[in-house]
């Protein structure tokens, strides 16, 4: 992502697709693995929840964006998540098409970050966290194409020699995929995914 215009996709389709994943994990699935290491379905869906709030704040620039990561703790997941995560993503996707929250600075997460960065982020974490659930659950995912080009710049990126320690905590060791796989299973690759996990 090297200029601010470029790193301006629309994040309503992504919402839209991962909010019909949540609405289709069922309760006996909560305790299943997910593709993140020591990290249930239930705990996946603890830090959507979280993080689709800390991140409209940073699109907001709100007093109260900033603060600490989201965490992922499955006994902390709201009994209304089904109706609160939807909701949350819809927020994130309207809070994101504001032109202003690409400008300036914001925080997130305990960092202060250029918009643009923070941003970025933010589609990388709700496009690789909807797979992670889709495939812990038995569902399909298909980020669009847009979503798809900015996760796999943003991830190839981070993947380049001396970004370790940027990566510390975002992603996992990188996973090679083969030549001739996608555009999306590069970028789930690069983003320590292996984009043939099953539960």
């Amino acid at each position: 992502m090297t200029s601010t215009e470029n790193a301006r996709p629309d994040f309503a389709p992504t919402a839209s697709a991962v909010a019909a994943v949540v609405a289709g994990v069922r309760d006996e699935q909560l305790t299943g693995p997910t593709p993140c290491p020591d990290m249930t379905v239930a705990a996946l869906l603890h830090h959507l929840h979280g993080l689709t709030w800390a991140f409209t704040a940073a699109a907001e620039k709100s007093p109260e964006a900033g603060g600490t990561a989201p965490q992922a703790d499955a006994a902390a997941l709201p009994a209304a998540w089904r109706d609160e995560i939807p909701a949350r993503l819809d927020t994130l996707a309207m809070a994101w098409a504001d032109p202003e929250a690409w400008t300036g600075m914001t925080a997130a997460g305990g960092l202060d970050l250029p918009g643009e960065i923070a941003g970025t982020i933010a589609l990388d974490e709700i496009v690789l966290h909807g797979w992670d659930l889709a495939v812990a659950t038995g569902q399909t995912f298909s980020p669009d194409d847009d979503a798809v080009e900015a996760v796999h710049g943003f991830t190839a990126a981070m993947s380049a020699p001396g970004q370790e320690a940027g990566r510390e905590g975002l992603f996992g060791p990188v996973v090679e995929v083969a030549a001739d796989a996608s555009r999306f299973h590069r970028a789930l690759g690069f983003a320590g995914r292996d984009p043939h996990w099953t539960p």
